[in-house]
């Protein structure tokens, strides 16, 4: 009788009609996963209110790739090590000073205190609710990663020749998608960490934090666009 029921079980799962227990190790993950996130995300949103406070320039787009780059390349260096949480805190906080002076520019439109608190309270929205999905539904999402993949990197260039060739167009389509991206990569990694796919917290963070920041910044862009309209 047991060996029927797993059988019937193991069918279920891999049928996807059925939801899997997260194991303790996941669990774990998860959960320094959150708490890591929910500490660079106050530190980030603390630079970028102190930047936006001080007025302080942006340090423009090649320094920015620069510094996000150099940073990430770091991070994946010491994953494993206690170094690399203080360059997660360092990257991220780096990405709120960079975020700073976006913020001062749609606080100086009209309704900019809205347009900011909009795109806040929609990235959180999306983040919990897509978040809450995955960890009730236990669905599998990992059949997403190579499609997100090469969607992010197209949507990169994009944007880059979106800011190099000032094409407002491009740019603001490249918002829209990044949107419907970053929702996916949060549903991915999210699916990793409980499915085992995903086993060091500092990596799971600095994805689900990029997810974030792409996020709002893409809702601002979009939110910003509608309201010149």
């Amino acid at each position: 009788m047991n060996d029927r029921y797993t059988q019937i079980r193991t069918g279920a799962l891999r049928s996807g009609t059925a939801s899997t227990v997260i194991d303790g190790a996941a669990h774990r993950v998860l959960r320094n996963t959150y708490m890591l996130l929910s500490l660079t995300l106050a530190f980030s949103a603390l630079t970028a209110g102190i930047s936006a406070a001080m007025r302080l320039p942006h340090p423009g787009i090649l320094i920015t790739l620069v510094g996000y780059f150099g940073l990430l390349f770091l991070v994946n260096k010491f994953r494993d090590r206690g170094l690399g949480v203080a360059l997660v805190f360092a990257l991220t906080g780096f990405m709120g000073y960079t975020l700073g002076p976006i913020i001062s520019h749609y606080l100086n439109m009209p309704n900019g205190g809205q347009i900011v608190m909009t795109a806040f309270g929609g990235t959180a929205a999306i983040f919990l609710g897509l978040s809450a999905y995955v960890l009730v539904t236990k669905r599998d999402f990992s059949f997403m990663g190579g499609f997100l993949m090469v969607g992010i990197l197209v949507a990169f260039l994009a944007g880059l020749g979106a800011i190099f060739f000032s094409i407002p167009a491009l740019s603001l389509t490249v918002s829209a998608v990044f949107v419907l991206l970053m929702s996916g990569m949060i549903l991915y990694e999210t699916s990793n960490i409980i499915h085992g796919g995903e086993t060091n917290y500092v990596m799971a963070t600095l994805a689900l934090f990029v997810s974030i920041f792409n996020l709002f910044t893409s809702l601002l862009h979009l939110l910003g666009f509608a309201s010149n309209d």
